[in-house]
């Protein structure tokens, strides 16, 4: 077979894939649409009554909403049981209505209590508990679609199995307007330039399977160019405005849109003085050069003491591309892995600084949103073993662990310690019941014996000093309590085979990575015996390929909008940006496929890249 014959038959099957995914992505979309209520406005029906009290609506500039579309929505909101309901217009345009689609499972995400808020952006119909709560008396009225957006994502927080989704015929929404779709998606918290690149990316191969394979290749574009209709021409409730239009224009209106977002600076965007504000604070600190936020190399193990341990690896700051250099060494007698030299406590906040807050918490919480069924097995593996009554989970972030924990432990009592600021927001919430913000060791003694349960999930390895957490974990607890820890595992064969790659070295962050064994030692020296340690079960989906692939891309081209970025900014240094980016998606698609293979033979194998361990302090 001649190497044109082997281009073609890979060109055939690459074909036939996105023929399928583009039918499985239309077939997905429409049971999602048949699965969003239609209002039926009550107005005009019977006698008329003043709408329920108790409601805020809240819309974006230029929509409307009539009487009975308002007194609608509040009774099905009294209906169903609901604190916030995003209304979709009917009228809304295809490409916007398709876009919502792909993000939003109304099913799924109103009892997913992690799920991220993702909505229409025209109108919130808010109690007043929820109002109340997320402090919206005193709030700016959004100003633009895009603040809209932000604010369903923050009221979903304050409703998370209390937020609903239905579509109002009797709302009227003025036209789209492209010059914002860039700062929409930020307010979605999804990356313009990525998917740009990724919309290009997918133009680009419909050209190439329409050249080289042009039977698959007319089929795949010709349901990539009708998906508007096929999705919402016959469907109930919608009505967009200018389907045939749209439909037919569609190839042309993606690429464009496409263009015009990799062509908008991250700059412009309304937080452009803060942007400012920020990137002279980083300027300023970093004046002074890196070498200042590293302690003295040590020549042993913190683990064991063993002396001479051996670098592992070398990598630069791949998360956020920040300036520096990071060495983990390993231990040749345990094998515990740890940064040497590590971070002043000044280096870590200047290496957290916008990664869980700020700047990044955006994306953080995107992120953590999307790992409910991590939290649900973490809280089910104490099933067998006990009924949590009191838990406190260290290291909670913004409590995403305890807010889904609490659909499989409903009459637990769970209490969060964290030390950024986010805390404090998730007890506003209701994830947690009690917020504690500081050092768990310093805490320690305050909380003596008051939990029956504490957890730590990828928190012991950001730590300076592991033991004083697993002391401070043996004061807090009762006798009989329980201890949850999860842990990226150092021994992960994917370790090895990505090298600096490997998303769970996670530098600069990662202070400490110590085998099951060395931590299983640790707590039956501090009076604990160990119940069940899981591998496979713990291991994080997407957290090899996928994320080496992040990482690459990322070290390749480092965004140089960021704020401590030490390069300009310029329209060249953008454009290599978004080309890597490009170039990345077909590498994301694979790695999907690989991290699904290993997450298979990680379940299978009971080998994946973490461990999850249960412990119970002994009597006496």
């Amino acid at each position: 077979m001649t190497r044109a014959h082997r281009s073609g038959r890979r060109t055939r099957w690459v074909a036939a894939a996105a023929v399928t995914a583009l039918g499985a992505g239309s077939v997905r979309a429409r049971r999602r649409l048949a699965a969003l209520p239609v209002l039926a406005p009550a107005g005009p029906y019977g006698a008329p009554r003043p709408p329920l009290p108790g409601w805020h609506l809240i819309t974006a500039p230029g929509v409307a909403a009539d009487e009975a579309t308002v007194r609608a929505a509040t009774g099905h909101a009294v209906r169903e049981g609901l604190e916030v309901v995003d209304l979709v217009p009917a009228r809304l345009d295809a490409e916007s209505t398709l876009g919502l689609l792909r993000l939003l499972d109304p099913a799924a995400h109103r009892t997913d209590r992690c799920a991220p808020g993702q909505g229409a952006g025209h109108a919130l119909l808010v109690s007043d508990d929820v109002h109340r709560r997320a402090a919206l008396d005193s709030a700016v009225p959004p100003g633009s679609t895009a603040d809209l957006l932000r604010l369903v994502r923050t009221l979903k927080e304050y409703a998370p199995d209390a937020t609903g989704w239905a579509i109002a015929p009797g709302l009227t929404v003025p036209p789209p307007d492209p010059a914002r779709h860039a700062e929409e998606l930020r307010a979605r918290g999804l990356p313009p330039g990525l998917l740009s690149a990724a919309r290009l990316a997918g133009l680009a191969l419909l050209v190439k399977c329409l050249v080289s394979a042009p039977r698959w290749g007319a089929a795949a574009t010709a349901l990539y160019w009708l998906q508007p209709a096929v999705v919402l021409g016959p469907a109930r409730g919608p009505r967009p405005v200018g389907l045939a239009r749209d439909t037919a224009a569609r190839p042309l209106r993606a690429l464009s849109g496409a263009l015009r977002t990799l062509a908008t600076p991250a700059a412009d965007t309304p937080d452009a003085a803060g942007d400012a504000t920020r990137r002279a604070a980083y300027t300023a600190e970093l004046a002074a050069g890196t070498d200042r936020f590293f302690e003295p190399r040590r020549p042993d193990c913190p683990w064991c003491s063993a002396p001479d341990p051996a670098v592992r690896l070398r990598t630069p700051d791949l998360l956020q591309g920040k300036p520096g250099r990071f060495t983990l060494e390993e231990c040749c007698h345990c094998g515990h892995i740890f940064q040497n030299p590590r971070l002043t406590q000044d280096g870590l906040d200047f290496y957290y600084r916008d990664f869980y807050e700020g700047l990044g918490g955006d994306g953080a919480a995107l992120v953590l949103g999307r790992m409910s069924g991590t939290y649900r097995a973490r809280a089910e593996m104490l099933r067998p073993f006990t009924t949590p009554r009191t838990w406190l989970d260290v290291g909670t972030a913004a409590a995403h662990f305890c807010n889904a924990a609490r659909t499989v432990w409903p009459g637990t009592r769970f209490d969060g310690l964290d030390m950024g600021e986010g805390v404090h927001e998730a007890a506003r919430r209701g994830w947690i019941d009690t917020a504690y913000q500081g050092q768990f060791p310093d805490l320690a003694d305050r909380l003596a014996g008051r939990y029956d349960t504490v957890s730590m999930h990828h928190y012991l390895e950001h730590t300076r000093d592991p033991f004083a957490e697993l002391d401070a974990a043996v004061k807090v607890l009762a006798p009989g309590g329980h201890l949850l820890i999860e842990l990226p595992d150092p021994r992960s064969r994917a370790g090895r085979l990505l090298g600096r790659y490997w998303l769970p070295w996670f530098q600069p962050q990662h202070q400490h990575l110590m085998p099951s064994g060395n931590l299983e030692q640790a707590l039956a020296a501090r009076g604990f015996t160990i119940l069940a340690v899981q591998h496979g079960a713990a291991h994080q989906s997407n957290g090899d390929f996928l994320g080496a692939v992040a990482l690459a891309a990322n070290g390749l081209a480092p965004d140089p909008d960021a704020p401590w970025s030490t390069v300009p900014a310029t329209p060249a240094r953008r454009a290599a940006r978004s080309a890597v980016q490009a170039m990345a998606v077909p590498c994301y698609a694979a790695a999907l496929a690989l991290d699904a293979l290993r997450t298979v033979a990680a379940r299978a194998t009971d080998g994946g890249n973490a461990y999850r361990l249960l412990a119970r302090k002994e009597l006496g």
